[in-house]
């Protein structure tokens, strides 16, 4: 069903030139940014915006502006991302959901930051990570699935809840070769761990995540480190899932113990793993789609929150896939 256009005006209060200054940004480019993102017009006089477009889209912007407006007033810096994030969180796609605005929003506390999830979908993410004990995060690069996984790994050892961190990444090169970079195995994947520590450091602190490293609090390894354990009282992260095979991923879902909670993350459409081997997270996707206590979370390009052009550049790559898998139907 198609939404009624209607026009209507906002009028901002207190009528400060300096803080809507902040909110249009240069050149507008904020007001421009709502605008191609929602699909609404905005028009601008003093401190009455006019807004004009389908009645569900002029909702979303009244709301978006309304928040950015807030948060200049309490002294925030509006920037781009600024902007592209709050449309995340209440735009077109969400107006639309009434659970949206009915659900409770949730929350993860950690020790320096607190982080507030974007969007339906990450909504619903976090939420199935602290009702389930095992977990699925699919979709592509931007959507926030592994740094959400690591701030609930980072909460729940905050909150004693359990005794140690394990983040695991399968030991397989994207386009490099492992073996031509020095150091032991641990040192050769350290690179490709780079953005686990990233999202410990910003939640932590650096000399915080460098104690918990070296009691073993906090454990940084590959996959293949993972055979033959038992995993128990303990946060568990796999991520870049899509390059373990069927008999890794196996092995890691049969090592999680009692009191440990598990999240696997993954995007399939990058999968590195040798041509002829078959994924093992889009295989264990199917296998374990309706076992009870197993949560699965799928994100969209709409889920990204990233630049702007990360989210166009992924619609593109699923536009281009779609049409590819058409023409060689044809052709066959």
């Amino acid at each position: 069903m198609t939404s009624v256009p209607i026009q209507t005006v906002l009028t901002l209060e207190p009528n400060d030139p300096h803080l809507l200054a902040q909110l249009c940004g240069q050149f507008d480019e904020h007001l421009q940014l709502i605008e191609q993102r929602l699909a609404v017009r905005i028009g601008i006089r003093g401190n009455a915006l006019s807004l004009e477009g389908p009645q569900t889209n002029v909702e979303a912007a009244t709301s978006v502006i309304d928040s950015l407006y807030r948060e200049c007033e309490n002294g925030a810096s509006l920037n781009l991302e600024a902007v592209h994030l709050h449309l995340q969180e209440a735009g077109l796609e969400q107006a639309r959901d009434a659970e949206t605005t009915v659900a409770p929003m949730t929350i993860i506390r950690t020790k320096q930051v607190t982080i507030k999830p974007r969007g339906k979908n990450q909504q619903l993410y976090v939420r199935a990570v602290k009702a389930n004990d095992i977990n699925f995060g699919v979709g592509p690069a931007g959507t926030g699935k592994t740094y959400l996984a690591v701030a609930c790994a980072v909460e729940a050892l905050m909150n004693n809840e359990v005794e140690r961190i394990l983040l695991v990444r399968p030991a397989v090169e994207a386009g490099e070769k492992l073996g031509f970079l020095p150091g032991d195995l641990a040192q050769k994947i350290d690179p490709y761990l780079r953005p686990l520590y990233d999202a410990l450091y910003e939640m932590l602190g650096f000399e915080m995540v460098s104690k918990l490293i070296e009691r073993n609090v906090i454990e940084i390894a590959p996959l293949a480190y993972m055979r033959g354990r038992t995993l128990n009282n303990s946060y568990i992260l796999l991520d870049e899932a899509q390059n373990t095979t069927r008999e890794q991923m196996k092995m890691f879902l049969t090592r999680i113990g009692f009191g440990s909670t598990a999240i696997v993350t993954g995007d399939a459409t990058q999968i590195d793993l040798p041509r002829g081997t078959p994924s093992g997270l889009t295989h264990v996707l199917n296998v374990l789609k309706d076992i009870d206590g197993i949560s699965m979370t799928f994100f969209q390009s709409k889920d990204v929150v990233r630049h702007p052009l990360v989210q166009r550049i992924v619609e593109a790559y699923e536009a281009y896939s779609g049409d590819t898998a058409s023409l060689d139907k044809t052709k066959s």
